[in-house]
């Protein structure tokens, strides 16, 4: 499924095609398994919105409809374990594209938990350079 200023590219250059056509074109068609094409319209109209810089609320965001390898529907809803932890799982990291021992800043701010990566420079801890 196309992103952000991917499809957006995308869209320009297929103007003139059907809505359907569109759909599948930007990859927001299935089959099911007895070979039935589904058209996720909601999904990619949420998509086209999200990269046109549009977020409305109570939406998932641009990755709602995305599926993880397991093949769930990531929903950005977690709850704090039984030893305080907070869960972000893989799906959420590989969508990011992280990778272990990358680094962020933690930011509280009016009840929000808020990470921001760090540089590599930034990443040793008392802030002094070498």
């Amino acid at each position: 499924m196309l992103q952000g200023d991917r499809l957006l590219a995308r869209l320009h250059q297929l103007q003139g095609l059907s809505r359907s056509e569109l759909v599948r074109a930007c990859g927001y068609a299935t089959q099911s398994d007895d070979g039935r094409e589904h058209l996720h319209f909601t999904d990619f109209y949420e998509a086209v919105l999200e990269a046109k810089g549009v977020h409305l609320p109570g939406q998932g965001g641009r990755w709602r409809a995305s599926r993880s390898a397991q093949g769930r529907h990531l929903s950005f809803n977690t709850h704090v374990h039984f030893n305080g932890n907070l869960m972000v799982g893989r799906a959420y990291t590989e969508k990011l594209q992280l990778k272990p021992g990358d680094q962020f800043r933690i930011h509280l701010h009016d009840g929000e938990i808020r990470l921001t990566p760090l540089e590599p420079a930034d990443a040793g801890g008392d802030g002094a350079t070498p």
